[in-house]
């Protein structure tokens, strides 16, 4: 039996999988070796790069390009010195010569040798140089995680690739594979102490390829294997939901299909299909779980470029980052490649959300059957009067709190109020963007025990900050908030609609929050709530 992968490269005969040639285009990779280029693969984390390289590697071994032999090195291990580079080059040779065991150990025996008569600066250059000439056979290095040699260990090693491979493919590497999540171009290097800007180290690279996430095909292919092998189908509505909360991403992919068809028990009732409701219930599995993979998300969120990029977008505010900011966003896959740009998928945006509003969510002790009627209802009239309150009362501690995403602020707080309530029984959806001066919620809610979730009331609050910089009038901010309330409610078939203005200008109100007011058009009515 085959099962999803959530850890490590993928192995066919244990994982469903979706070729991993087949996403870079392996005849492209095959081009490119052929023609002796040097070549960098970027890919965010866990999107199964290194199961690509070992891919490759094998496909090489195999005779797809002739007499050429590949090894695959992952240097991710070694931690640049900063102030000596000789121990980081001595292991990435002495990396080079375990991977080469496979071939019989022909890796230069001298090689420390070298490298002390040489030095670190010209010492790589040689040993590998000597590795090739004494080959019967060209060769192929794929160096994995290359971007995690920063400072002057990455320089010293793509200065020496760069002045070795004029000698390719006789004497140094045919093809030099350049694999990681960080576009290395993007580093800031100087020459030892000084300030000089060193040679161009990337100039021996003739492409820059992506890895991007499975496409909308590839998802429903990987889950037609579960379905193949066990006859467990999935629903249509679940497979939708399915991409529709990763958007191909592959480890969430694999998390959440691993979650609905392994863990859950229900899931393992290889009788019963795999509903939407399944994929909902293993969503909120795996973002509670604090998977490794949501840790290390939540570790870029204290990144300074990462928040001039994720910060407008979590306010609607107006973008502020650079083109070096996005470049970074997107190469850990925080962000999506539109324009502007968007959290990736609706787990990132979840997970994002819940962690930088945990400290709000935490400090509250109010359940939430004090804001449900006889009948079921969640009266979010009720709720949103209570935080009104709240917000007056301790928004200067709080935003004070999340002075990293300052200008998120009042947004998060709210999302981390309506959370710790509708987890009680509901759930919550956003929608985000640049430049949109507002956040979507949208908030559902069932009327009943065991109701399915598409027959779930569907509440919608708006959110806009008027900010202290702003030229927006309070009327013209309603005035807009109210129309794009009113097209979010027609576009959730939502038959209730808030909109909340934190107005920036002037600070929280104590104790005398302002009463709301319902603004009525054709199309409906929307209650606003200005604090």
């Amino acid at each position: 039996m085959r099962f999803f992968r959530t850890a490590g490269p993928v192995r066919p005969n244990e994982h469903y999988a979706i070729p991993p040639l087949d996403r870079p285009g392996l005849g492209d990779l095959l081009e490119l070796i052929q023609r002796q280029q040097y070549f960098a693969l970027l890919a965010p984390p866990r999107s199964g790069k290194t199961s690509v390289l070992n891919a490759l590697r094998d496909c090489l071994n195999n005779g797809a390009a002739g007499g050429i032999r590949c090894v695959y090195v992952n240097v991710g291990p070694i931690q640049d010195a900063h102030d000596d580079v000789t121990p980081d080059i001595r292991s990435v040779l002495a990396s080079i010569a375990e991977a080469t065991r496979v071939f019989g150990d022909d890796f230069p025996k001298t090689w420390p040798d070298t490298l002390e008569k040489a030095g670190p600066d010209v010492g790589l250059q040689h040993v590998i140089g000597d590795w090739c000439r004494a080959s019967p056979t060209p060769l192929v290095l794929l160096l994995d995680n290359v971007d995690v040699l920063v400072g002057d260990t990455l320089l010293s090693v793509l200065l020496q690739l760069r002045v070795g491979h004029i000698d390719r493919p006789a004497g140094f590497p045919q093809s030099v594979v350049l694999c990681g999540v960080h576009d290395i171009r993007h580093h800031r290097f100087c020459l030892g102490d000084s300030t000089a800007i060193p040679p161009n180290p990337f100039s021996m690279v003739s492409e820059w390829l992506r890895l991007g996430d499975f496409t909308k095909a590839e998802t429903y292919a990987l889950m037609e294997q579960h379905t193949t092998e066990t006859k467990q189908p999935f629903e249509e509505a679940a497979l939708a939901e399915v991409w529709e909360q990763t958007q191909g991403q592959p480890w969430l992919v694999n998390a959440l299909c691993d979650e609905a068809c392994f863990k859950r028990k229900d899931g393992r009732d290889r009788t019963r299909p795999i509903a939407k409701a399944d994929i909902h219930a293993a969503k909120e599995t795996l973002v509670a779980s604090r998977r490794t993979h949501f840790d290390q998300l939540v570790q870029e969120l204290k990144n300074e470029q990462v928040r001039r990029v994720l910060a407008p977008i979590l306010s609607g505010g107006q973008a502020l980052h650079t083109v070096q900011d996005l470049a970074c966003a997107r190469d850990i896959g925080i962000v999506d490649a539109s324009k502007p740009p968007r959290i990736a998928n609706p787990i990132y945006a979840e997970v994002v959300t819940q962690e930088l509003g945990s400290m709000v969510e935490s400090g509250l002790d109010e359940p939430a059957a004090w804001y449900v009627d006889d009948a079921g209802r969640l009266d979010m009239h009720k709720l949103l009067r209570a935080f009104s309150t709240f917000y007056g009362e301790h928004a200067e501690h709080w935003l004070g709190r999340l002075a990293d995403y300052s200008e998120a602020g009042p947004q998060l707080i709210l999302q981390a109020y309506l959370q710790r309530i509708v987890n009680g029984g509901g759930r919550i959806e956003r929608e985000y963007g640049i430049g949109r001066g507002a956040v979507d919620i949208q908030v559902l809610w069932p009327e009943e025990a065991g109701q399915p979730s598409d027959l779930w009331t569907r509440i919608v609050v708006e959110c806009k900050a008027l900010q202290p910089s702003g030229r927006q009038s309070l009327e013209s901010t309603i005035e807009r908030g109210v129309t794009q309330t009113l097209r979010y409610m027609a576009q959730c078939k939502a038959k209730e609609g808030h909109l909340v203005v934190f107005d920036r200008r002037e600070e929280p109100r104590y104790g005398d929050a302002r009463e709301p007011t319902t603004v009525e058009r054709d199309e409906g009515s929307v209650v606003v709530w200005h604090l």
